[in-house]
């Protein structure tokens, strides 16, 4: 299949191409029947698109895909080769280049039956000169194959993550607890031919240093400039540059033109932008973004060549928190915890945010339009970080752009996760060249803040150290390419928590908000609480027969409900059952575990606030799915559905507000009810006097606690207020009693009744924005067992 002429895109010089594919179990081979493919896509998707098959993320669809990951795939196009000028006088010839941004994983690409590239991984591009390859036109098809190796695996005794710890393959495709086993293969970034003059730009990097009181931007560019030896007998004389960094209203900032001399193929270019507008995470400031331009012209002012991206003027450091060097306080002494509050442009800031783990099963599917619904929701809900977990892809330079625009910080971690991945040489080898990749492509977005080894890898699980050679290298790399910006060898690290991942811990019979009270955690970069998705989603991927009840052996544990963590995750119908008692249908059912899912995340992320400054970061796990889950922490239900979660942590994450610590969710007769006040700032303005009322609300009653003058304090402090302490029940509260100490509970037993911070300025007048609401229950007659704890 060729290109057609209205693909051709004379301006930028580029011509798109049109793929079909097959496959063969065996490497030699030939397929014997070829489908239409979607590039960018995944061979999965194109093969069941030409079978008709049902969707995969219905029932357990999937489970049809298995055999995909460990067969030979070939795609095929035929070229339609554009007209190359030839050599004129004093320039060079044009060239034909293939462009390939990604292919997953391994793949050998020939023209003609000549090979061209032989590649492993997934996120390094390709660019090669393929001018000499090509037949002239009327000279027969030139034909182009992209051949893709079945999945990569270290050992065929398990089929689990293990499998990929010996690659650069993102180890959540083998199978995760919100993810099913199906292993993406095929092009999945954007592939097409390039019509290059003889003389251009082959490679460019920037780099700045801001000054101490950030008033200047000192930049330099380093550029390589590629010419035809045979040719170009002039080599780069007489040829010019012309770089130039022009602000939002295109006015130039920056302003160099440089003759090159002869032979000067690697030329350095330096310069200051006086005054440079900062970049700022959203909630902080602004997020200005520049453009900047190199051009390449003849001696007779020909343009040969162009570049142009977008970058900000920031400066990022991960700094000790305050307090952080008295800590430990006694000999023997061992070091401090490492830092991990994060400083831009000299201020503090806390991150409050989520670790993102990608939108879609195949990466080939992402698209800017999914990227800005979930960047729009992230930056609604107040979030200022995403942690881009090491399980999964690095995502398409359309999300970076996106959070460069929104002031998303981004936390970008290597495709290293919960696995020991043992330094051999070949192994190093392509870890070298796609982190190599990756930074190069990924470091001109000033959204970008930290890059981290990868996930979980301190851990038992995984068992390495920062003695690992693949984390020595992957700082070895970030350093050499990109040494302003903090490196991490992975999280969590000494201090930072990951966990739990439960409202109500089943064993131990702890509540989540105990478990942060107690904690005191320089960063919390990991930490959930489940719930279930909206009966629309549930409508969409579970059989109507299976819905009601939810049973393990159905489409409920395919999609996660079930027999993950334990037999009872992720919808811990027991929690459900030990707050509420049994459901009696579906919609009960979600509304209860929703509601303990929106409280769950409003305390925790509080609380972790609350620990500032020593805490700095409150990361959930985790922002949105890859597919459909019946179940789980996620506050995004597969493909852009927000959970009422989403709106629940977005209220914790407010710049301003009026905030309570709570010990429980559930309160029984004759109980103190001791909420803890405090008025949360992260914001970067002095915060002046204010009042805060205190409501308890049950049954249409409302009972005024207190009053909380809060003083006027610093920015970005927050403010302890007293706390209350009022005897249960309240007015109107009795009902059918439960037995003392008991743990079976009907629902007719359980009262809701909210606790209501109201926000008031100096004068009195309302402050909605910062009010706060929670919800919690009352079962009378439910005695209390213990002494409530000591909260000081």
């Amino acid at each position: 299949m060729s290109s057609s002429p209205a693909d051709v895109d004379a301006t930028s010089n580029t011509f798109p191409l049109q793929w079909e594919v097959g496959w063969t179990k065996l490497e030699t081979d030939t397929p014997e029947r070829f489908v239409p493919a979607q590039v960018p896509g995944a061979v999965q998707l194109d093969w069941a698109r030409a079978e008709g098959w049902e969707p995969y993320w219905i029932a357990d669809n999937w489970k049809q895909y298995e055999w995909m990951e460990d067969v030979f795939w070939t795609y095929r196009c035929v070229l339609q080769t554009p007209e190359l000028k030839p050599e004129q006088e004093r320039k060079a010839a044009q060239k034909l280049f293939l462009r390939m941004d990604g292919v997953d994983y391994r793949f050998r690409v020939s023209l003609n039956g000549s090979l061209v590239r032989e590649q492993e991984g997934m996120f390094a591009p390709v660019c090669v000169d393929i001018t000499d390859l090509i037949h002239p036109a009327g000279k027969g098809e030139n034909v182009l194959t992209v051949q893709v190796f079945p999945a990569p695996k270290s050992h065929r005794e398990a089929q689990n993550r293990a499998q990929a710890n010996q690659s650069c393959k993102p180890a959540v495709s083998y199978g995760w607890d919100f993810h099913p086993r199906l292993i993406p293969l095929g092009i999945w970034q954007p592939v097409w031919l390039e019509v290059r003059e003889g003389r251009h730009f082959r490679h460019w990097d920037t780099d700045y240093t801001l000054s101490d009181d950030f008033s200047r931007a000192e930049i330099s560019m380093d550029i390589c400039i590629e010419r035809d030896k045979k040719a170009d007998r002039e080599n780069c004389g007489g040829a010019e540059l012309h770089w130039q960094i022009l602000d939002e209203t295109g006015t130039a900032v920056l302003d160099q033109k440089l003759a090159m001399e002869q032979h000067d193929l690697l030329p350095r270019l330096k310069g200051t932008v006086q005054n440079p507008r900062l970049w700022w995470p959203h909630d902080q400031g602004e997020q200005p973004l520049y453009l900047n331009r190199i051009e390449l012209r003849s001696e007779s002012g020909e343009l040969l060549d162009v570049h142009e991206q977008r970058i900000g003027f920031r400066r990022v450091r991960l700094v000790m928190h305050e307090g952080a060097w008295d800590s430990p306080e006694a000999f023997p002494k061992s070091r401090s915890n490492p830092p991990i509050t994060l400083e831009i442009n000299g201020r503090t800031i806390f991150c409050k945010g989520a670790n993102w783990v990608s939108p879609e099963i195949f990466p080939g599917l992402l698209a800017r339009e999914t990227y800005a619904t979930q960047l729009g929701m992230t930056r609604a809900a107040n979030m200022n970080l995403l942690r881009m977990w090491g399980g999964a892809p690095v995502q398409k330079a359309s999300f970076y752009e996106l959070c460069d625009e929104l002031g998303i910080m981004v936390w970008q971690e290597f495709p290293l996760a919960c696995n020991f991945y043992a330094g051999t040489r070949e192994y190093l080898r392509v870890l070298q060249n796609e982190s190599e990749a990756i930074v190069m492509k990924l470091k001109p977005h000033p959204s970008l803040v930290i890059w981290c080894g990868g996930n979980e890898l301190f851990n038992a699980w995984s068992g390495m150290t920062d003695q690992s050679h693949a984390l020595r290298l992957l700082n070895s790399v970030c350093f050499e390419l990109d040494p302003e910006r903090p490196f991490l060898m992975t999280s969590p690290v000494d201090g930072v928590g990951h966990g739990h991942y439960v409202f109500r811990d089943p064993e131990s019979g702890q509540e989540a908000w105990e478990v942060f009270q107690k904690a005191a955690c320089t960063a919390y970069c990991e930490f959930g609480c489940p719930g279930p998705a909206s009966r629309e989603v549930l409508e969409s991927i579970i059989p109507s027969a299976e819905l009601w009840p939810p049973k393990v052996g159905t489409a409920w544990e395919t999609h996660h409900a079930f027999g993950v963590w334990m037999q009872s995750s992720h919808l811990y119908v027991d929690v459900l059952e030990h707050y509420f008692g049994p459901s009696d249908n579906l919609d009960v059912m979600i509304e209860r575990g929703q509601l303990l899912q929106c409280e769950g995340y409003k305390g925790l992320y509080e609380e972790a606030r609350r620990q500032k400054p020593k805490s700095s970061m409150a990361l959930c796990w985790c922002l949105n799915e890859p597919w459909p889950s019946a179940a789980n922490n996620s506050l995004i239900s597969w493909p852009s559905k927000p959970k009422p979660a989403l709106a629940a942590v977005g209220q914790a994450c407010r710049p301003v507000m009026a905030s309570a610590r709570i010990r429980k969710f559930q309160w029984g007769e004759g109980e103190i009810f001791d909420p803890e006040l405090w008025l949360l700032s992260d914001s970067a303005e002095v915060r002046p006097r204010r009042q805060v009322e205190v409501w308890l609300e049950h049954a249409g009653t409302s009972t005024l606690l207190l009053t909380w003058n809060v003083p006027a304090a610093e920015a970005n402090t927050n403010t302890q207020g007293p706390r209350i302490q009022y005897a249960l029940p309240m007015p109107s509260a009795r009902g059918n009693s439960a037995a003392a100490g008991s743990s079976d509970v009907a629902a007719a037993d359980v009262k809701r009744f909210d606790l209501v911070l109201r926000a008031k300025d100096a004068s009195g007048f309302a402050m909605h924005e910062q009010d706060s609401r929670y919800t919690l229950l009352f079962v009378p007659g439910r005695k209390q067992r213990r002494n409530p704890r000591s909260m000081n």
